[in-house]
């Protein structure tokens, strides 16, 4: 019987990310469950443990290749605590630069790929806290873009023809890459639509976007996405402005399945290939459909820091990586205004109404600022928006009073 410690170390997403649906340890989890079959003691940990537990074994899994550091960090420090431990890294970052992993995190064994054993069980939530479960329906993409990383980690592209059995929680998260591209989808959709759990519905989320492509050809899968309780469907659109008519078409086609505009988002990559003036007519685009837009800002696979920092006015490319037909303020520009813009569409304000100080409310203050205004409606008049504002800084000026 071996004693195996498995960690996901502590990478610098936002403090509303942790233990998000985005950041689950899934791999780490299915380790867990092989593990514990071989009769094993596992214990899982976010950074190093604070408890008492000297591992024979160490996994450590890794995300984006820029956060390397945050994983050569925990090696070291797994090192200093259990130096006759073996570490294993296994991960996005693992699987992408394999070479330069085992180097620079100095760990004794660097694992590429999905871990054949581990992936025939399901993830062991008996370690985590969460009540949101991961699926994978399909692993790879039958697509090959030049970003992305999918076709090196999972080269092969393998559908399930079925996932019911799988799962036991109501809120379910698909960790799919192409979730559309599963020849066997209609089986799946249809399943799910029927499946119940502590008998209630489940509700779906696909982490990645759905393929435009697949669903511009068969239509009828956006009213089985609907059926099968499928919340905020995402679409991508990496190509040039001249397919706006398409994409506008996708968003008619989930518009027409029953899906609001505002739960509609559009996956837009920048600080790429195309220039920032299209870019900005693309969000233009998106603006003027009424949905909002998710900005990827674009980091080559064999970048290995990145240090862009929004809070900041201005960096230069030696501190993040800056695409040679970009510039810093072309890439704060379209931030801006694509969180303007969402902040507009969410909450139904004129675009010239806008006030950047609407951004600064926790949602507690903004539902008792409306609530002590009587405001009721989803839909802010003009009127109530100047409220709003003349409230807000009343608020700032009392706050500033109290604090002299």
């Amino acid at each position: 019987m071996k004693r195996v410690l498995l960690i996901q170390p502590i990478f610098p997403a936002a403090k509303k990310s942790l233990n998000h649906k985005n950041y689950l340890p899934i791999g780490l989890l299915k380790l867990a469950a092989w593990q514990k079959s071989l009769g094993n003691v596992v214990s899982l940990s976010f950074g190093m443990p604070t408890y008492d537990f000297a591992p024979d074994e160490v996994y450590i899994t890794s995300l984006f290749t820029y956060w390397s550091r945050h994983v050569k960090i925990a090696v070291e420090q797994v090192r200093s605590s259990y130096p006759n431990a073996k570490i294993t890294v296994g991960g996005i970052y693992a699987s992408l630069q394999p070479d330069h992993c085992l180097s620079f995190t100095g760990c004794d064994e660097v694992y590429v790929g999905v871990h054949p054993e581990a992936e025939t069980y399901h993830p062991d939530y008996t370690l985590i806290n969460t009540n949101i479960q991961v699926i994978h329906a399909t692993r790879g993409c039958i697509r090959k873009c030049r970003f992305c990383g999918t076709h090196i980690i999972e080269p092969e592209f393998t559908a399930k023809r079925s996932v019911a059995s799988e799962i036991s929680k109501r809120l379910v998260v698909f960790y799919d890459n192409n979730f559309l591209a599963n020849p066997h989808i209609v089986d799946v959709l249809e399943e799910l639509a029927d499946l119940r759990v502590n008998g209630r519905h489940i509700s779906c989320e696909c982490q990645s976007g759905f393929d435009g492509r697949i669903l511009r050809k068969k239509p009828s899968l956006a009213k089985l996405l609907k059926s099968a309780y499928f919340r905020y469907p995402r679409i991508a659109w990496d190509s040039g402005v001249n397919d706006a008519p398409k994409v506008h078409s996708e968003i008619s086609i989930l518009k027409d399945a029953g899906y609001s505009l505002q739960d509609i988002q559009v996956f837009m990559l920048f600080n790429h290939q195309l220039c920032p003036d299209e870019l900005m007519e693309k969000v233009e685009f998106c603006f003027n459909w009424g949905v909002q837009v998710s900005d990827c800002r674009y980091r080559p696979l064999d970048l290995y820091f990145d240090g862009y920092n929004p809070r900041k006015s201005s960096q230069s490319k030696d501190e993040y990586y800056i695409h040679p037909g970009w510039s810093d303020r072309d890439i704060r520009l379209l931030r801006r205004t694509v969180r303007k813009n969402n902040i507009c569409l969410r909450y139904r304000i004129p675009r010239e109404r806008y006030s950047q100080k609407l951004e600064r409310f926790t949602r507690y203050r903004k539902r008792s600022m409306l609530s002590n205004l009587g405001i009721t409606s989803t839909t802010l008049s003009a009127t109530e928006l100047d409220a709003i504002n003349t409230k807000w800084i009343c608020q700032k000026q009392t706050d500033s009073d109290r604090k002299q």
